[in-house]
Order: C-alpha cells, then sequence, then structure tokens
C-alpha cells in the first residue's frame, strides 16, 4: 500500500512540474513575450553599443593628445611671419586671396584647387 501511494505521489508531482514548466514555455513564446525581450536586448545592445563609442572617442582623444605632444602640435606659433606666405593665408593672417607662388603651367592652369572655388 505504501509502494502505490508513493509512485501515485511522485508521478502526481511530476505531472504538476512538466504542466508549470509547459505553461512557462508557452507564456515565454507568446507575441508580447517575445517583443518585450527584443525590446530588452535592443536596449542592453544599444547600451553595450554607446559604452563602444564612449571608450573610442577617449581613445581618440587621447590618442590625438600623444600624436599632438610627439609632433609639437599643441603650441601656437608666437609670430604668424614666421611661416612660410602660403601658411599665413591658411591662419587667416592675409585678407586677400592665395598667392600663387609657382608659375601658370603651359597650358594656363595653375593646379590650384581653391581657385575655383
Amino acid at each position: 500500500m505504501f509502494r502505490r501511494t508513493f509512485w501515485f505521489t511522485a508521478g502526481a508531482a511530476a505531472g504538476v512540474w512538466a504542466t508549470q514548466k509547459v505553461n512557462r514555455k508557452i507564456k515565454a513564446l507568446t507575441p508580447e513575450s517575445l517583443a518585450a525581450q527584443a525590446a530588452d536586448k535592443a536596449v542592453e545592445a544599444g547600451h553595450r553599443l554607446k559604452d563602444f563609442a564612449l571608450d573610442v572617442r577617449a581613445g581618440m582623444v587621447q590618442r590625438e593628445a600623444e600624436l599632438g605632444d610627439a609632433l609639437g602640435l599643441d603650441a601656437a606659433p608666437e609670430d604668424a611671419r614666421a611661416l612660410p606666405p602660403q601658411r599665413q593665408g591658411a591662419i587667416g593672417h592675409s585678407a586677400g586671396p592665395p598667392h600663387h607662388t609657382n608659375p601658370p603651367s603651359h597650358n594656363g592652369n595653375s593646379y590650384n584647387r581653391n581657385e575655383d572655388h
């Protein structure tokens, strides 16, 4: 008699456990649940992408600072006259159009890319 009661109870418990497991899986596969899971994963991916972009930006700033130090680009020139004439116009010290230091070529074009603009 105890044997039958034990197996009956074990079977009933297994049935309840299996039913709950199946019901949870069915609820997880409803369209609303799938949409919520997809939205959660999209938000998580967005946060990861934002963190990655911030890491890349910080690395860029650090590398630009290293390159600026190595090339001496952090210090502004003391006197604009120390620059060659073609560079003076690039920093805004000459008000006129750029000066052509090379004579025009044989076909009349000066090959100055800024001339047409």
